[in-house]
């Protein structure tokens, strides 16, 4: 049989956010958990349906490969990736619910600190300028991760001591315990806090690392920015986070790019909008104006007349789109601006223009105005 939608196992929408896909599950797993419903194998293929969705959709790299591809971009190989409820999301949750483990089912109680696990990621900020967001940049990002410690080679031991099995765990790094909870007696397990769940103890720590076998150092990467680049985007560095442990692979890194104002021109999705003030002459005479973009200078006319707030588009001089083929457009939006502090002379010119154009059709939109406002009191 095909898999259920993994939404529709939750019983959730697909815009739910963390919070609700948490509590979708904790009441799933209430329901259909084996220490509620011991021997019914109907059950417990529900409780693996539940943990394998929320395995998906509480990661959101798989939840984003899933919602494009479906169960094919996740290849879940069964829902688990080789045993157990995958990472420790599961477990933190069903311990809460139950006070403690699996009670040995499916994953068979063992704790996720003895499973490879992937490594931290980190998060990157840089700022780049406005044209930089239009036409793409590189960047140099610094940052620390984790690296094997070269004095103990990774081992977390002081050169030339040695090292010996824990005696309270006897080398399994885990501590097992019975407990009650609500639906009776469990077996719940918890990593060793001797040894922390290696299973082994170190005479002597290294004197570098404290016995960690990992220590903090700077990372310097080369990013290239891509040209069309939202201000907030993200982008990920696979593999150049923190280090994994047990094996596991090293985290990722994320690039968080901001992108600085400009003084003129304003974003909307690739399109690129600014104004231009123009003069009461240029308005009503017309006239070739210099208008700026991205990629430098350019003119345009404006026809006699033109009114403040007319609009000119500029085809496929706005931003690349993102990964893709095609700009968007510039937007011109021309201001009339009316001259101040004008002289004597100037003002008698102005007086003497509007007697000579008062009875003129020169003004629509005032013309227009008043005879309706002549009708209304008619």
């Amino acid at each position: 049989m095909s898999k259920r939608d993994y939404y529709d196992v939750l019983g959730v929408g697909k815009s739910a956010d963390e919070a609700e896909l948490k509590k979708a599950y904790r009441k799933k797993a209430m329901k259909y958990h084996p220490d509620r419903n011991s021997g019914d194998k109907e059950a417990e293929e529900k409780f693996k349906e539940i943990n394998e969705a929320y395995e998906v959709l509480s990661d959101q790299e798989k939840r984003n490969m899933y919602d494009q591809f479906g169960h094919a971009g996740v290849n879940q190989q069964g829902g688990f990736g080789g045993g157990g409820f995958g990472g420790g999301g599961f477990e933190d949750i069903i311990n809460e619910m139950f006070g403690g483990g699996f009670g040995g089912f499916g994953g068979g109680g063992r704790s996720s600190r003895n499973r490879p696990q992937k490594g931290k990621n980190i998060q990157v900020n840089v700022t780049i300028s406005f044209k930089e967001a239009a036409f793409g940049t590189k960047k140099d990002i610094e940052f620390y991760r984790t690296e094997e410690c070269s004095t103990c080679n990774g081992t977390g031991a002081e050169p030339g001591t040695k090292k010996h099995t824990c005696d309270k765990c006897g080398g399994s790094g885990e501590i097992r315990y019975k407990q009650r909870s609500l639906f009776g007696e469990s077996i719940s397990v918890a990593a060793c806090d001797k040894c922390n769940g290696s299973g082994e103890i170190y005479e002597t720590p290294c004197h570098t690392c404290k016995g960690h076998g990992k220590v903090k150092k700077s990372k310097k990467i080369e990013v290239n920015i891509p040209a069309g680049i939202y201000h907030g985007a993200k982008m990920n560095l696979r593999g150049e986070g923190d280090l994994g442990s047990k094996g596991g692979p090293r985290g990722d890194v994320y690039v968080v790019v901001s992108v600085m104002p400009h003084e003129i021109f304003k974003r909307d999705g690739d399109d690129v909008f600014c104004e231009i003030p123009i003069t009461f002459t240029q308005a009503a005479l017309g006239s070739e104006i210099v208008v700026p973009t991205l990629e430098g200078k350019i003119s345009i006319t404006v026809a006699p007349g033109t009114q403040s707030g007319k609009q000119y588009r500029l085809k496929n001089k706005g931003f690349p789109v993102l990964n893709g083929y095609g700009k968007g457009n510039q937007y011109v939006r021309v201001q009339v601006e009316v001259p101040k502090n004008l002289n004597a002379k100037q003002k008698e010119l102005l007086k003497d223009f509007e007697k000579q154009t008062s009875n003129t059709k020169g003004y629509t939109q005032k013309d227009n105005f008043f005879e309706k406002v002549k009708r209304m009191f008619s």
